[in-house]
């Protein structure tokens, strides 16, 4: 369970990241977070595994307030919530394999990582979230000779191999086309239901969220002004989220930062 009580973050140089936010994510839902762009989404999201900190409230994964957490109390709590970034976040010189194996590294210390000690079941668990994914075949291919497509395929594998008990996706579609981010979207909605793994995405594309998403949040100016099953989401609700009328590309496509 994620917990936010009267989490606000303010910037240093004072603009409001989050503002007076009070929710609560159970576990194994698929929470998709819609808004403009600056609307607080990538904020929220980040600090879930401290990324960015509140400087508000309280906010509680597994009951523990990460917010105080440094050290190797916040390297483990980043090994149970994983990330899967827009831009890949791969080593682009470096095989598939290697960038799938690095989701271990919380869990097999800084010297076996530093010379690269995984053992069997490490590569073997590697391997099969690579085969889940559908990329097994490129494992010995360096992360720049794929596509986006296949890149972001390759970070869903390695945050898989992390085996973390939540997933958090920041806008991990806006680079690709939209056949590709379905097929993105599909392998985190399986793995989601399969693993029972909480997952929490940002989008931009309204369409796509109300596919994909259980659970809808809607923010504006670092609130949630709206939360609540996608069954309750009307064409009303989304244009009470973004403040006007929701134009197509708005709905299908577009790049968007938060």
């Amino acid at each position: 369970m994620i917990e936010f009580n009267n989490v606000s973050l303010t910037y240093p140089n004072g603009h409001q990241g989050l503002n007076d936010v009070n929710i609560q994510i159970n576990d194994g839902e698929f929470v998709v977070i819609v808004g403009l762009s600056g609307a607080g989404k990538s904020t929220f999201i980040r600090s879930i595994n401290r990324m960015v900190t509140p400087t508000e409230g309280e906010l509680k994964v597994d009951e523990e307030n990460i917010l105080p957490l440094q050290g190797k109390k916040l390297r483990s709590l980043r090994t149970k919530v994983g990330m899967i970034f827009q831009h890949y976040n791969l080593v682009k010189r470096s095989t598939v394999m290697k960038n799938v194996i690095a989701g271990r590294l919380g869990h097999t210390g800084t010297v076996r990582s530093l010379l690269q000690l995984f053992d069997k079941e490490d590569r073997a668990l590697a391997y099969t979230n690579l085969k889940r994914v559908n990329i097994a075949e490129k494992v010995h291919a360096r992360a720049d000779q794929l596509s986006g497509g296949q890149q972001q395929r390759v970070s869903i594998a390695r945050v898989l191999t992390q085996e973390p008990r939540v997933v958090l996706a920041d806008e991990p579609v806006a680079s690709l086309d939209p056949p590709t981010s379905h097929q993105v979207m599909q392998y985190l909605k399986r793995i989601n239901k399969e693993d029972k793994i909480t997952t929490i995405v940002n989008l931009h594309f309204i369409d796509m969220a109300m596919e994909y998403a259980d659970r809808i949040i809607g923010m504006r100016g670092g609130e949630v002004v709206f939360d609540g099953p996608v069954s309750e989401v009307s064409e009303k609700t989304f244009e009470d989220i973004y403040g006007r009328k929701i134009k197509e590309e708005d709905k299908v496509g577009g790049d968007e930062h938060d």
